[in-house]
């Protein structure tokens, strides 16, 4: 097992200490759960910096790595949206999102030959509006105005992400998939 795959354990293993931390009953639960979550994407930056640098690419990281990164957007989507802290269709749209790239995800690699379809600057682009709008909430940016307008772009980028990776899944340009 490799630096960059043991990182991405590590962000499997710190979802549910967000939900304990964020569920706790701590007067600053919000902020320690921000501070994982903020561990999380930092790790998530290493681990492919890490394995692009030293060609430290595997399989398994491949898909570890999405699912990692999904498990934490489900975790933050959802207990965001249990203490209204974010409004439901946000989770709505990006959880549907999110489930028919998972689904997606697993049709490409079972059809074509064990492959994956790489991040690209979209789906990173988005990723970036993700923490930006959340850790707005977590640190209570003092305008609502600029975290509403946050949120907002965070899911029109995704939706924006969502487009693109759906033309490369239904290109039949193999060389887009690892």
């Amino acid at each position: 097992m490799n630096i960059p795959n043991m990182l991405t354990i590590l962000r499997i293993i710190l979802v549910p200490i967000y939900l304990f931390l964020f569920y706790s009953v701590s007067d600053n639960h919000l902020l320690y759960a921000g501070i994982v979550f903020i561990i999380a994407g930092v790790s998530d930056v290493l681990d492919g910096y890490i394995a692009r640098k030293y060609d430290l690419t595997t399989k398994i990281g491949a898909a570890l790595d999405p699912l990692a990164d999904k498990l934490m957007t489900f975790a933050v989507l959802i207990s965001f949206t249990t203490a209204k802290l974010i409004p439901s269709w946000v989770l709505l749209i990006l959880g549907v999102k999110e489930v028919i790239m998972i689904v997606g995800g697993f049709i490409l690699y079972l059809l074509k030959g064990n492959k994956v379809l790489p991040s690209n600057k979209y789906g990173k682009i988005a990723t970036v509006s993700f923490y930006v709008a959340i850790l707005s909430i977590v640190f209570k940016f003092p305008s609502l105005n600029v975290t509403k307008l946050l949120i907002l772009t965070t899911v029109i980028l995704n939706i924006l992400a969502f487009i693109n990776y759906l033309v490369i899944y239904l290109s039949k340009d193999s060389k887009n998939y690892i």
